[in-house]
């Protein structure tokens, strides 16, 4: 029912006025708190006479129970007050259950505000869960998508870009606004080429993330209150100023009674530095690891997209695997559709860079350059921490093959959802020339859908050989290690990973306990991000020593054999990062999440959930609460009667409930037994080629 609300009166005309719309998609069992608390930290500032704030905000039923717990869509005039867990702003209406993933609800809360409050400036910040190109803004109890593209049957209900797309036309024709001075995405993965060409017509400035999240979402507070202070501000210098702010100028970071709150309520770094142990920097410092954030120039996309256009017409002149070995090995993002693939989102900057350093050909290289230079000027501010060295401000999606081949990932979709794109890129031609050997001209300015029964090719494939492993004794000992030998030849060798695993001989499976990169005898480093050198045109060797040790999880009650999955080559010991895989139970609600838990020098730091089916969906920063719980996911190889790998199955295993208690690894000797040990060299595609020998542990 819409509320009886006299709104203040607008003050358009100025110069300096501004309306900063809120659309918080909280209707999610991760994020409902996180955005409520985002409502509140706006609340710290409040609307002036010149700066309006406004927010829509759809809460979920069953997560966060705190303020009442009222779970319809309401809209607020945002005033002052400093409580950071309570919203005492007058609701403007409430609008019952909303279907915050559609269009349509997005263009009513922007033409209601924008026709309530006229202003000099429009800013629209859009808060939910994002996933890049495809889009975010998830919204489960409501319908279906109308979405016709085959990933929305992948990832359901959610509002896509070509739907962003259009409902943002639609709102500039009914509210008035001309162009939006700032669109902002407080979401993850949404700093995307892709995206910055849907949103060139209709804004001036972009902001978003190349990574995913953290919890705490943008520092409103901090850039709200430089707005009201100053509103004669720039909207460039205030979309400086968001990117500037993140992280550091956060409430749960600057606000001590806040601070504690966030680590007392559940964050795992409260159980890595105690709760009221840990200053502002500190924990800003450790937050900051591996977040992106950029601002971006709108009215230079379309020369950064001719740059592109121009480099994507050259690559056909360039090798392809030099090509497919820059996707590989540039600086990449979380990966929506699962681990069953390498990722997909890529540095546009670093990718360019790197393919520079790898081909010498003139034309490439001034190609290259003028991206580079085209993307210094569209991105106006940028920050990223250590763990994302290399990152420029945009990403760019370079799918592998299987991506690339499927429907719901390939450019059946692609060219759909991120239809703006597509008509003014190059890029969706080259991606077809690069699988499918279909060349293009440089003035074709159309979607490109290789036909199915195209021919396809994979430049990224492997052609190496790997041979049977000689092991230096058939068992191993704690202090009596095993040395494993292999050789090595070939052509395109990506990464390649060591693995140990108990073997079931009665099931006919073997359990993968560890794995880890192995690093080549030389390594490259382009931008911060260091990546392997294989030998390329002679056999090599490859050596291992095992001490039969595994790692455990345990919280200091429970303690059961975990794989730690390593997330980027070459980084140094205290910052490398393992990850754990497994279902993520909430103890109010009893949904279930997979989910993935991140370690950095032995200790829990993160965890995200993932909105889809298996590890696929948009993901978010859960805080856990006491009482829910994490079941590990083990990973199983099923051999064949002939000792082949012939299907790789995930089964659950053992349970651990969040009491308060840091999370841990702790490195222990392996149970006696029968084992497999051995290689994976993956191929620039992401294809994995397995050698094993098997050894007992006494």
């Amino acid at each position: 029912a819409i509320q009886n609300f006299p709104p203040p009166a607008a003050s358009a005309g100025s110069g300096d006025t501004w309306l900063v719309m809120l659309y918080q998609d909280a209707d999610d069992q991760v994020l409902e708190k996180d955005i409520y608390i985002d409502l509140n930290e706006a609340e710290r500032v409040g609307s002036s006479d010149q700066v309006h704030i406004v927010a829509q905000i759809d809460r979920y039923r069953g997560a966060y129970s705190g303020d009442g717990d009222w779970t319809s869509t309401r809209r607020y005039y945002v005033t002052q007050d400093s409580d950071l867990n309570a919203i005492h702003s007058e609701v403007a209406a409430d609008l019952g259950e909303v279907n915050m993933a559609s269009g349509d609800s997005l263009r009513d809360f922007v033409v209601w505000a924008a026709k309530t409050f006229p202003a000099d400036h429009y800013v629209l910040i859009l808060s939910d869960h994002g996933m890049g190109w495809p889009g975010g803004w998830t919204d489960p109890t409501s319908g279906g998508s109308k979405e016709s593209a085959p990933i929305a049957s992948l990832l359901g209900n959610a509002l896509y870009l070509d739907e962003l797309d259009r409902a943002l036309g639609e709102i500039r024709q009914q509210s008035g606004i001309e162009q939006f001075d700032i669109i902002g995405m407080d979401a993850c993965l949404m700093a995307q080429i892709e995206v910055a060409a849907a949103l060139a017509p209709h804004a001036r400035y972009f902001i978003a993330s190349e990574e995913t999240e953290p919890a705490l979402g943008w520092a409103y507070t901090g850039f709200l209150q430089a707005l009201v202070d100053n509103p004669g501000i720039a909207p460039a210098d205030l979309s400086r100023l968001v990117v500037q702010s993140y992280i550091v100028d956060d409430q749960r970071i600057v606000d001590e009674g806040a601070r504690a709150d966030f680590l007392r309520q559940g964050s795992p770094l409260g159980g890595l530095f105690g709760a009221s142990s840990i200053s502002a920097q500190d924990l800003a410092r450790q937050l900051g690891r591996d977040i992106t954030m950029s601002a971006i120039d709108l009215q230079r996309v379309p020369v950064l997209m001719e740059s592109l256009n121009t480099l994507a017409y050259q690559m056909q002149n360039t090798e392809q695997t030099a090509v497919a070995s820059a996707r590989n090995y540039a600086q990449s993002f979380t990966n929506v559709f699962g681990r069953k693939t390498p990722p997909s989102y890529i540095d546009l900057g670093n990718f360019v860079a790197i393919l520079l350093r790898q081909e010498n050909d003139p034309a490439l290289q001034e190609a290259g350059q003028a991206v580079l230079e085209a993307l210094g000027e569209t991105v106006i501010a940028e920050k990223h921490g250590r763990g994302k060295r290399g990152a420029s401000g945009l990403a760019i999606y370079f799918p592998n093959s299987t991506l690339y081949r499927s429907p719901y990932t390939g450019a059946q979709s692609y060219t759909t959802v991120a239809g703006r794109f597509a008509a003014d890129s190059l890029w969706d031609d080259f991606l077809a020339y690069h699988y499918n050997d279909q060349t293009f001209r440089p003035d074709t300015r159309q979607a490109v859908i290789p036909a199915p029964d195209a021919p396809s090719r994979v430049p990224g494939a492997g052609q190496f050989q790997v041979s049977p492993i000689a092991l230096s004794a058939e068992s191993a000992a704690p202090d009596r290690p095993v040395e494993l030998s292999t050789q090595i030849s070939g052509e395109n060798i990506g990464y390649v990973y060591w693995f140990a695993g108990y073997y079931d001989q009665e099931a006919g499976s073997i359990f993968v306990a560890d794995t880890d990169y192995l690093e080549s005898p030389q390594s490259r480093e382009v931008d911060g991000v260091t990546y392997p050198q294989w030998p390329q045109a002679e056999t090599f060797t490859l050596n291992f020593s095992w001490n039969p040790t595994v790692f455990v999880l345990t919280n200091g009650e429970e303690s059961a054999t975990a794989l730690f999955n390593p997330e980027a080559y070459g980084t140094f010991p205290e910052e490398a990062v393992y990850t754990v895989d497994g279902i993520y139970t909430f103890a109010e609600s009893g949904e279930r999440r997979r989910a993935r838990l991140y370690f950095q020098n032995g200790t829990l730091v993160q965890i995200f959930g993932f909105t889809g089916s298996e590890d696929t969906g948009t993901p978010h920063e859960i805080t856990p609460q006491d009482g829910d719980t994490f079941t590990l996911l083990e990973k199983w190889m099923d051999l064949d009667a002939g000792g082949r790998i012939q299907d790789v199955v995930w089964q659950e295993g053992a349970t651990f409930t969040f009491d308060g208690q840091p999370f841990r690894w702790e490195e222990t000797y392996a149970a006696q037994g029968e084992y497999v040990v051995g290689f994976i060299v993956t191929d620039l595609d992401g294809n994995g080629q397995a050698v094993y020998a098997r050894l007992t542990v006494h």
